[in-house]
């Protein structure tokens, strides 16, 4: 199964499965005092599988005298550890030289990546270092500088095609979906396209609807491609360099607020797994899954949760398609409530197939109706103030928290 899931290019598929969960009663499942056990087939996309669960303890009753100083520590602790301070367009860009140098097949294009550096300089400096082969400026034309890119990979280069704006990508849909996705398949397994798209995305600040999209929910549902997106300059760097070691398409998401977070990272390489999610807070009482920006809104809201008694266990999913589901089957099991956070749209986004996921393999787990939090489905306005409604806020993720815990 595992080979021919690799073969096809496909990864992991959620059912579009919609359930008002309104209409069912959680809470009423037998549960023996030895706890409750699960099975779930994990597969990833170099083909290996992982079997799991053991049984998940129910949480502690909510505890009065909490602080919020689980995350305070690490950032203590990741600041006396040797390395660099960088940004996180720094440390993307630190990631692709270092994949440059590596690796003389990988090589970029898009539009001003060359001697401008990019619109948010990810590429500064990489012209001037590799030329003008390995760092192509190409015309204002999407469709036909994402289809180069393919077609490059297709002859065994390493491409990273970058939307100056991830909204801009649209107009090369038809080559990520019918080429890029498909093509591994369709050959009978005789190519591989091993490009990674990346740029900008998500509500900035006052950009219009047109340069606010959140281009997730558009390619998760195209068979063959993974996606991830970064939210620290530690794992922006380490997914970048996974990526483009991936024999497989990857969408790199970036969010445009994000490009001047700073954080120390090491100065050895390292890699991130495409695959896994990341643990950011430990706790108890409920799970709350998000990524990319929505990461800073919950670590907001988790420290006035952690004030009122609440310890939330905070998942950094990354990986977008496909899902994490050991290290979330392993959280739900412990907290057995889910909250989903995200800057995608409501309808058709990634909280509606992970969502669906969870529904699928840890339904017996539940002991509450899961909740998503979303952007809403309108254009994103231009106006701050309205901008801001659209968009899920702190204040909105600790009171879903509390009525989840009731």
């Amino acid at each position: 199964m595992a080979a021919a899931l690799q073969m096809a290019g496909t990864l992991t598929a959620s059912s579009n499965i919609v359930i008002n969960s309104d209409r069912f009663r959680f809470g009423s499942l037998p549960r023996s005092s030895a706890g409750r056990k699960g099975t779930i087939l994990v597969v990833k996309s170099d083909g290996r599988h992982t079997v799991g669960f053991n049984a998940g303890l129910r949480g502690a009753n909510l505890i009065t005298n909490a602080v919020a100083a689980k995350t305070e520590a690490s950032a203590k602790t990741m600041d006396s550890k040797p390395g660099h301070e960088v940004l996180l367009f720094e440390a993307l860009r630190e990631g692709l030289e270092e994949e440059m140098d590596r690796d003389p097949r990988v090589c970029v294009m898009g539009e001003d990546v060359g001697h401008y550096g990019g619109s948010y300089k990810v590429t500064k400096g990489l012209a001037d270092k590799y030329g003008d082969l390995r760092v192509l400026d190409t015309p204002i034309a999407e469709n036909s500088f994402t289809g180069m890119g393919i077609g490059a990979a297709m002859t065994g280069l390493r491409p990273v095609v970058e939307g100056m704006n991830m909204g801009f990508l649209l107009l090369a849909f038809n080559q990520i979906s019918n080429n890029c996705g498909m093509l591994h398949y369709t050959s009978g397994g005789q190519f591989t396209i091993p490009i990674v798209i990346r740029g900008p995305g998500g509500v900035g600040r006052q950009l219009g609807a047109e340069h606010s999209q959140r281009l997730e929910s558009y390619f998760q549902s195209i068979p063959g491609l993974q996606m991830v997106a970064c939210s620290t300059p530690y794992n922006a760097k380490g997914l970048m360099k996974a990526a483009i070691r991936s024999e497989n398409p990857v969408v790199l998401f970036e969010h445009v607020l994000l490009y001047n977070l700073k954080e120390r990272i090491p100065d050895e390489d390292y890699i991130c797994c495409l695959e896994e999610a990341e643990m950011v807070r430990p706790g108890e009482h409920v799970t709350i899954l998000m990524y990319s920006r929505m990461r800073y809104h919950v670590m907001q809201a988790a420290k006035t949760l952690v004030n009122k008694g609440y310890d939330p266990e905070v998942i950094d999913i990354r990986s977008l398609k496909p899902f994490d589901l050991y290290t979330i089957g392993n959280s739900i099991q412990k907290t057995h409530r889910v909250l989903i956070v995200e800057e995608c749209m409501r309808t058709g986004g990634i909280g509606a197939s992970l969502r669906a996921a969870i529904i699928d393999n840890f339904w017996d787990f539940l002991d509450a109706p899961i909740m998503c939090l979303s952007s809403q489905d309108v254009p994103t306005p231009y106006a701050g103030s309205l901008e801001d409604w659209t968009v899920v806020q702190p204040a909105q993720i600790v009171a879903a928290v509390e009525q989840l815990c009731q």
